[in-house]
């Protein structure tokens, strides 16, 4: 079965708090170099026939809709190879 993937993140001008506290752990934890991070959503769905443009349209409006808040995420639908 088709997989497609919705990457939902805060836009850059949002804060994110949560990014902020998984940041500060991060040193805490001996791990160093990382400058930011940016927490966010994956939204995985299982497609039942072919992967079609109709369909890339039909999980784009999804994610419009419900998967993200548009007014403070960005997102990306792509289709993922199956392993």
């Amino acid at each position: 079965m088709p997989k497609v993937v919705v990457d939902v993140m805060p836009k850059p001008e949002i804060l994110d708090p949560q990014g902020k506290a998984v940041h500060g752990a991060l040193p805490r934890l001996g791990f160093e170099g990382v400058a930011e991070v940016r927490q966010g959503k994956r939204f995985e769905l299982l497609i039942d026939g072919e992967i079609t443009a109709a369909v890339l349209a039909e999980v784009h409006a999804m994610a419009e809709r419900l998967l993200a808040n548009p007014v403070i995420e960005n997102f990306t639908v792509r289709v993922e190879d199956p392993v």
